[in-house]
């Protein structure tokens, strides 16, 4: 979170985020004035603007950002786990309708909270990813349960899809609901925040956060190479990333899955993901990720973590169970453990390559240097 003396404008945005590497295209800077757009997995300045603050640099999650402050906005009540952030519960979970899970990524667990939070009138529209080009996704607005299907499938691009938050709070639409990367969710807390002078506060239609587990995102242009190299011109179905005892990532295709060795995509990671501590989208009302079981990824992969944060997510997940529209399964022992440790190894390289960057060991970038849960990882 910013001091509201401490907001700056569009210049010192394009200098200390997007010039130096940080821009996340998350999209929480566009569509709130005509002089920024997202195109082609790029953040376009399409006209300077002279402003001296601007919500631009207020929402950006990569502008200075006081996690303590936000913590305590948004979960005054809840305890937190330094690697995980809130948690009220930990969960494996499913959709019940086997047609759901076929054309979900895993376990088809968003799929289902999110049509069922249409259903129920807790959202009147919902923000999903999908793609308009090959590999290339944008954020959309969706109002039923076969439109969020579509959209299912990891798209491994970052989406700009805070941009179509930002146009659609703009209609008389009056709750609305994302699914959002940690960088995502990160931006709508600092939106939550109101540290901006406004008499326009569009983030009070905010109703629901889905957020996905994610470590790192990877540059457009650089994947379409890698997977035209690998596959030619087969017809691309989706992709997967297994566990990282796999090291690969699978390309399925209408003939079958090839695999690319994770060597030769991690170069086309954006370099932004390098400086991100979130690997669970903490700040989110519930988060969603691939599962993790003793049967291995064969069986894995048709299922989901979950994590609950907050009274709203605890209420959506219960009902879904109710409801029978999820499947649960008994967690297997030490599976919060090893998510608490990938997480926390996310964090620490985050931290180093902060330090790394800045030069000097308690300039942090974009993060306060004295937050205790930062600290704890610092050592």
């Amino acid at each position: 979170m910013l001091n509201k003396t401490a907001i700056k404008g569009q210049k010192e945005l394009r200098q200390e985020v997007i010039e130096s590497g940080l821009c996340t295209n998350c999209g929480a800077c566009v569509n709130l004035c005509p002089y920024q757009a997202a195109y082609q997995d790029n953040l376009i300045i399409i006209d300077p603007c002279d402003r001296q603050q601007g919500r631009c640099y207020a929402f950006c999650p990569r502008t200075f950002t006081d996690l303590a402050s936000l913590r305590s906005l948004i979960f005054p009540n809840e305890e937190f786990t330094p690697e995980l952030g809130p948690l009220k519960g930990f969960y494996l979970t499913r959709a019940a309708d086997p047609e759901i899970r076929g054309q979900a990524q895993h376990g088809g667990t968003v799929t289902v909270l999110l049509s069922l939070a249409l259903k129920e009138r807790l959202i009147e529209t919902a923000i999903v990813t999908q793609e308009v080009d090959t590999f290339l996704p944008m954020g959309i607005a969706v109002n039923n349960s076969l439109e969020i299907q579509k959209a299912a499938r990891s798209k491994f691009v970052a989406s700009p899809n805070l941009a179509a938050f930002n146009q659609l709070a703009k209609s008389p639409i009056q709750k609305i609901g994302l699914v959002t990367t940690p960088c995502q969710t990160l931006a709508l807390a600092k939106m939550r925040a109101k540290n901006y002078e406004s008499k326009n506060y569009h983030i009070d239609k905010l109703n629901l956060v889905i957020g996905l587990f994610c470590g790192w995102a990877l540059s457009w242009r650089e994947l379409k190479e890698i997977i035209k190299q690998k596959v030619g011109d087969k017809k691309i179905i989706g992709l997967d990333i297994p566990p990282s005892k796999y090291q690969s990532m699978e390309v399925h295709t209408d003939q079958g899955i090839s695999e690319v060795p994770l060597e030769e995509v991690l170069p086309a990671v954006r370099s932004s993901c390098r400086y991100c501590l979130d690997m669970t989208a903490e700040f989110s009302d519930i988060s969603v990720g691939s599962a993790r079981l003793p049967e291995g990824w064969d069986v894995a992969r048709g299922w989901n973590q979950v994590i609950v944060r907050t009274k709203k997510g605890k209420e959506l997940l219960n009902l879904a169970k109710s409801r029978r529209l999820l499947e649960f399964r008994e967690m297997p022992p030490g599976n919060l453990e090893k998510l608490k440790k990938a997480s926390a190894n996310k964090k620490r390289a985050a931290l180093k390559n902060l330090i790394q960057k800045s030069g000097h060991p308690q300039n942090l970038v974009y993060l306060d240097g004295q937050d205790p849960i930062l600290k704890k990882f610092r050592g």
